[in-house]
């Protein structure tokens, strides 16, 4: 049976690796920034009053990511927020190799352009250090949640950890996979 690859990943071998090597003029092929893993994180407040919510959200992580999340908890008690030490806040997963391919390629095209007023991602969410991070407000963007499942909107971070050296080389490589950036007025 012969290897499945992802889209994405046959994208950056064929096209994207190349046109980085040309742009930055790197000498030796490891240099040229690759996508490390994929982080995707999911926090649930409202799991304090109800740890229904928390089996919830670990179901619906696993439907978009493919990969069973760990839970998180939290580090101290906060009676402010009835929040006790070590109880489960919220949930996270981190793809790597072909899944976080698959994930990024489903992520760009499809749950991105199903945002509500969608004009693009920032293009200044980087950190200096070539990661990206960014945001989305509600999981029904993506099509293997059913809106008639979901009990609460849930939103979650997304950070892209690359290989690059500075910003510049992280945009370029996300560029090159069509990463919808919102364009300059």
């Amino acid at each position: 049976m012969a290897k499945y690859t992802p889209r994405l990943r046959e994208v950056y071998e064929s096209e994207v690796r190349a046109k980085l090597q040309d742009e930055f003029k790197f000498g030796n092929v490891m240099e040229i920034p690759r996508l490390e893993k994929i982080v995707i994180n999911m926090g649930v407040g409202e799991a304090v009053g109800d740890s229904k919510k928390i089996k919830k959200a670990v179901e619906e992580m696993t439907k978009i990511s493919g990969q069973k999340p760990v839970t998180t908890k939290a580090k101290k008690s906060i009676a402010t927020f009835k929040l006790r030490e070590e109880m489960a806040i919220g949930c996270k997963v981190t793809l790597r190799g072909n899944r976080m391919y698959e994930f990024l390629d489903r992520l760009i095209q499809v749950a991105l352009p199903r945002v509500r007023d969608f004009r693009g991602v920032k293009p200044t969410s980087f950190d200096g250090r070539g990661n990206y991070a960014l945001g989305l407000k509600e999981q029904l963007v993506f099509p293997e949640i059913a809106y008639d499942d979901v009990d609460d909107t849930r939103g979650m971070d997304i950070i892209i950890c690359t290989s690059a050296k500075t910003d510049d080389e992280a945009r370029s490589l996300l560029s090159g996979f069509q990463m919808p950036f919102q364009k300059k007025d």
